[in-house]
């Protein structure tokens, strides 16, 4: 019997801890399954925020880039404004520095042609002044010519017989200053003086024509006014005077005229050859004899005042002006103050 009671209550006791346990596993269950869903939820809610932050991030960079591409383009924009600007203020400058140089130029070329026109006049004076001068002296000459008396017959025979002789001397003298000549052209050509050396040839063909000439003339004296005619004009060189007839005094101012021209042509050749200036290194100062027949008056006299007239005709010619000639058509003459100045000719009575 106590043992039946006490089976019941064993069996009691078993069926009351096998309740318990049957009721405690579905709460255990439930709990962790709330537990799980809630862990699944704040899995997935911390994925949405992940997801969210990512998509927030990624719109954070794409307007980051938008900004630095607008940024970019902005100073693009910017950039071409500026070179833009700047290839206008080039193209404004050059527009304002050509349109300065055309009136630059037309300064220039307005005051070229008042001075060249300046010069012209300048020139018709003194040209006209010239004129007045050699009328003056030829009329001087026609005066004096018409008192003057003829030379006695011995002294005319005189003077032929000296003109003569010096004819021949400087027949004679013309050769060997044609092969001087000839030696300078070589040393101008091995100089690389190209200019120099077309002058130089045109010089010697010169003197060579003259000996020809001389060689082949035949001078009649007795029909030459010169040597008939009395002294009637005085010149100074050198502190002494000298006397000769208006034919001698012609002669000595076609040397002048002559020695300005070859001086003018020498002292042009030099300078486009860009040879230091230096006309008594010229061939033609040295020779004097261009032009010069024998006649008239000595070769020392011609030779004098035709270097007179180099000296001055090279100053002009190697600094391009027209300070003691003008030029004619090509033709260079000394002015005639110049010339005056030079040979100190004088009307004797």
């Amino acid at each position: 019997m106590k043992i039946s009671i006490l089976n019941r209550m064993v069996v009691a006791a078993v069926l009351s801890a096998a309740w318990l346990v049957g009721m405690s596993m579905p709460a255990n269950a439930q709990g962790q399954g709330q537990q799980e869903h809630q862990q699944n939820q704040d899995s997935k809610q911390k994925k949405a925020q992940k997801k969210e932050q990512q998509r927030a991030q990624r719109q954070q960079d794409r307007n980051r880039h938008q900004q630095e591409r607008a940024q970019k383009q902005k100073d693009r924009s910017q950039q071409r404004q500026r070179a833009q600007q700047q290839r206008e203020q080039s193209q404004q400058q050059q527009r304002t520095q050509k349109r300065q140089d055309r009136n630059r130029q037309q300064q220039e070329r307005a005051q070229n042609q008042r001075a060249h026109n300046q010069r012209a006049q300048n020139q018709q004076r003194q040209w006209r002044r010239d004129q007045n001068w050699h009328q003056q002296v030829q009329q001087q000459v026609r005066n004096r010519n018409q008192q003057q008396a003829r030379l006695p017959q011995q002294r005319q025979q005189q003077l032929i017989r000296e003109h003569q002789q010096r004819v021949r001397k400087y027949t004679q003298h013309l050769d060997r200053q044609q092969r001087a000549g000839q030696q300078h052209e070589a040393q101008l050509q091995r100089q690389g003086r190209n200019a120099q050396y077309r002058y130089q040839q045109k010089y010697v063909a010169h003197l060579r024509q003259q000996e020809r000439n001389l060689r082949n003339d035949r001078h009649n004296y007795n029909n030459d006014p010169y040597f008939s005619t009395g002294w009637n004009y005085r010149y100074k060189r050198g502190g002494r005077y000298y006397e000769t007839n208006q034919y001698g005094a012609n002669m000595l101012r076609k040397a002048v005229n002559n020695g300005y021209q070859q001086g003018f042509l020498a002292g042009q050749a030099d300078r486009q050859d860009r040879w230091r200036s230096n006309y008594r290194g010229s061939y033609a100062y040295r020779d004097a004899n261009y032009g010069y027949g024998g006649y008239y008056v000595s070769q020392g006299d011609y030779n004098y005042y035709f270097r007179q007239g180099f000296q001055r005709g090279y100053g002009d010619g190697y600094g391009g002006r027209y300070q003691y000639g003008r030029n004619s058509n090509g033709t260079f003459t000394i002015l005639g103050a110049v010339l005056g100045s030079i040979l100190d000719m004088e009307v004797s009575h």
